[in-house]
């Protein structure tokens, strides 16, 4: 399957995401040295994998912060299928750098955790298809304290897709493992991307992931977007460049 023809069937599913003039810094003023973001618009389109880039303190984690409704625009509106978002939303699920599953539970029970309210069934089922989802069928019994850092990080995948989100939002999931097991991740996101059609808004430092996985990129600097690019004949030194 063509990346063209991947897109298409995952527009099926996903959600689309607009961002208008949203703006958000930690100290009063518009200054861009008080940190945050904005003034900043953006659409991510239905079934997009999108990747956001830029040096510490640019403001990549702050803006997922505002895409997951934990933080609230200061000016501006964000919008998931021209619905504003007001908040934490059952369809705007976040994957951060570390998996912060629950130790007192099994892997099952931290895929199921944000379920509750579904019949034991619906649990069940959905359990089951998110673990085989990301290789790891034959392990809802399993302890936390059991797991490598590189099947935590799928349980805390699992966890996401189980809730069937519109927008999957991740902080840098992968940065925290070691060079072998990020690149096989890696391969395997982009393999639940095409199955499952979310929307997928993909933070990284690493501009080299952000080539290999993302269909567009966005480098934001001191809270601004800075370049807004299909990555398709972007290369690494142009990135590079953008950023220095």
């Amino acid at each position: 399957m063509t990346r063209l023809e991947t897109a298409a069937a995952a527009a099926q599913s996903g959600a689309e995401l607009t961002l208008q003039d949203v703006t958000y810094r930690y100290r009063a003023g518009r200054d861009p040295a008080s940190g945050g973001v904005g003034p900043l618009s953006l659409q991510v389109a239905p079934g997009e994998f999108l990747c956001i880039v830029g040096p510490s303190g640019s403001g990549k984690s702050t803006l997922l912060g505002l895409l997951s409704g934990f933080l609230t625009p200061q000016r501006g509106e964000i919008r998931l299928d021209g619905e504003a978002v007001r908040g934490p939303h059952p369809r705007l699920t976040l994957v951060q750098q570390e998996a912060a599953l629950f130790p007192w539970l099994t892997v099952g029970g931290n895929v199921r955790f944000g379920l509750r309210g579904l019949s034991r069934t619906e649990q069940g089922r959905r359990e089951q298809d998110s673990l085989a989802l990301v290789g790891l069928p034959d392990m809802a019994s399993r302890r936390v304290h059991e797991l490598s850092g590189g099947q935590r990080q799928r349980v805390s995948l699992a966890r996401a897709l189980a809730t069937q989100p519109g927008v999957l939002l991740l902080d840098e999931p992968f940065s925290a493992l070691d060079v072998a097991t990020r690149e096989r991740l890696s391969t395997e996101l982009l393999d639940i991307w095409q199955r499952r059609g979310v929307t997928v808004v993909f933070v990284t430092h690493h501009l080299e992931e952000a080539l290999a996985l993302g269909q567009r990129v966005v480098a934001l600097r001191e809270g601004v977007a800075v370049l807004d690019a299909p990555t398709a004949g972007l290369s690494l030194s142009e990135l590079e460049a953008v950023l220095r």
